[in-house]
């Protein structure tokens, strides 16, 4: 997305990884508590905003925009306000 932005545009992300996820060691016995962070996930409910951009073409915004929505596993689309 910054690369088709360029110098002009702003781009803010609105998604952050806020939610610990734990893992157990192998091979443990149950009991002795939770297992240790292995990585942080963030929950994104369906109508949620990922992704704003301004300062740039609405075309050029699009094809960042759409660019980026590829490499996602889920189904998105573009907004624009106001």
């Amino acid at each position: 997305m910054t690369r088709n932005a360029r110098r002009g545009g702003k781009i803010w992300v609105r998604v952050f990884p806020d939610k610990p996820v734990t893992v157990r060691p192998a091979e443990t016995r149950m009991g002795s508590g939770k297992g240790s962070p292995e990585y942080w996930v963030a929950v994104v409910k369906p109508g949620r905003i990922l992704y704003e951009i301004s300062g740039v073409a609405e075309i050029i915004a699009r094809r960042a925009i759409s660019l980026a929505a590829s490499k996602m596993p889920i189904r998105t689309q573009f907004i624009i306000s106001g």
